[in-house]
């Protein structure tokens, strides 16, 4: 396949960015930024042994901004001809003189830029052609369907191969671009026992194709996790403790990161408004953000503006230690950028005094609900009131007894988090919160 994704692009797009960079200023702008993107990919899918989709995925793109003083304008395009960057700066400078004046806009600060690049080893293309990718696809379907007779049909396994290149400059003199990119091998399969259905799926995604699960590891665990789930039942209304599994306790965490976002602080929508400095957590968690991780999922070393990204404590001992913020969010908070434009990367979340794999939890617990899926979006950003479908397994004396269904776990986020008595060493890697099982010990079950 043709790939017009290469870090040996980089000084091509970079001249694009500077002849942006320099109309804007020939234009009259007193700051600018511009970033162009290049992304490809592969995206095999495979149903019944058939192959239901081969999707190439190509994108390019220019976007600008410009500040005529305090007033800001954006413009973009798919574009990259010389003429079509002048024509995209003409109309993000034509923006900027009608919109408002706004105090906050403007670039990052320039001693917060990037001056040094770590290797972060995130650049991994995978040269597999779409029949070798159908072939593994096939593979993983087919090792999942081999497992147990009950299953009786499948939503597909599918093989996504990614590869970006990004740079970003703006009139600091600040100009630099990275590839990278990310793999991934996924399988849903369904399950029939009676009159009775349930699907479950496994996943995995890396930077490097080397660091994925095999697709026979993908697809038999996807078939485990579906056969374990016949036979569920609904529960009577309770409160009990709630076990979530480590790739499903990411999004607790999701739901921290939403509220200490420098815009939901100053926009006043967060169910933990101005909580800088007090205890969310208790007092054994840790949550650290280490952006320059080598092959993580989230690792970048500098944001989409250009700030370097550094090592922060963001929970030290349960207590907020800070917002999460770009440069626009800090100085409407009165605060400096954290390097956090586009989001956090890796949050590392550690208990070390109370660390259990999922069977020592499951024994901490004793009786209560294991959590493996979530549904429903039943999350109030504003109070933290938390009300979601689950499913999952019933636990008795620390053993998983039953599968459950159609139940709905509700409370408070706060509350929630406060309630929080262990955390699992079983650490889930895909994605930007690295964390594992998580162990709240009361919370409203509702069911029949």
């Amino acid at each position: 396949m043709n790939n017009p994704v290469d870090s040996a692009r980089i000084p091509e797009l970079s001249a694009v960015v500077a002849a942006a960079l320099d109309e804007a200023r020939r234009q009259g702008a007193t700051q600018s930024e511009a970033s162009v993107g290049l992304q490809q990919g592969l995206t095999v899918t495979v149903r019944l042994g058939d192959v239901d989709t081969i999707e190439y995925h190509r994108d390019r793109g220019l976007a600008v901004t410009v500040y005529m003083g305090q007033r800001k304008g954006s413009a973009s395009t798919g574009d990259l001809r010389p003429e079509a960057v002048v024509e995209t700066v003409t109309k993000a400078c034509s923006i900027a003189r009608y919109t408002a004046e706004d105090p906050c806009a403007g670039l990052a600060d320039a001693d917060r830029l990037a001056r040094v690049f770590p290797d972060l080893d995130i650049d991994h293309p995978w040269s597999i052609e779409p029949d070798r990718a159908v072939e593994l696809a096939r593979e993983c379907e087919s090792a999942g369907r081999a497992v147990d007779r009950r299953i009786s049909n499948s939503e597909g396994a599918t093989l996504t191969s990614h590869r970006a290149l990004r740079v970003y400059g703006n009139s600091h003199g600040f100009l630099a671009g990275f590839p990278c990119t990310s793999h991934s091998i996924s399988c849903s399969l369904i399950a029939d026992a009676a009159v009775e259905m349930q699907r479950d799926y496994w996943h995995t995604v890396a930077r490097s194709a080397d660091d994925l699960e095999s697709p026979v590891a993908v697809g038999r665990k996807a078939a485990e996790r579906t056969v374990a789930r016949l036979g569920a039942r609904r529960l009577d209304t309770c409160r009990l403790p709630v076990l979530f599994a480590a790739d499903v306790a990411r999004g607790l965490y999701g739901h921290f990161l939403g509220a200490v976002q420098g815009a939901s602080q100053y926009r006043r929508s967060s169910f933990l408004l101005d909580a800088a400095g007090q205890q969310i957590f208790p007092s054994f968690m840790q949550m650290s953000e280490r952006p320059h991780l080598r092959r993580a999922l989230a690792s970048v070393p500098f944001d989409l503006e250009g700030v370097a990204t550094t090592d922060r404590e963001l929970i030290r001992d349960g207590v907020l230690d800070g917002y999460v913020c770009g440069s626009y969010s800090a100085r409407r908070l009165g605060l400096a950028s954290t390097g956090n434009a586009g989001g956090i990367h890796n949050l590392l979340v550690r208990a070390p005094s109370v660390e259990r794999d999922l069977s020592g939890l499951l024994k901490q617990m004793g009786t209560g609900v294991l959590v493996t899926e979530l549904m429903g979006q039943g999350v109030n950003p504003v109070t933290g009131d938390y009300s979601r479908g689950a499913s999952g397994f019933y636990v008795e004396n620390g053993s998983i007894g039953f599968p459950v269904h159609e139940v709905t776990i509700a409370g408070n986020l706060r509350e929630m988090y406060q309630r929080i008595v262990a955390v699992g060493n079983d650490i889930d890697l895909q994605g930007n919160v690295r964390c594992g099982s998580v162990l709240i010990d009361d919370m409203t079950i509702a069911g029949t």
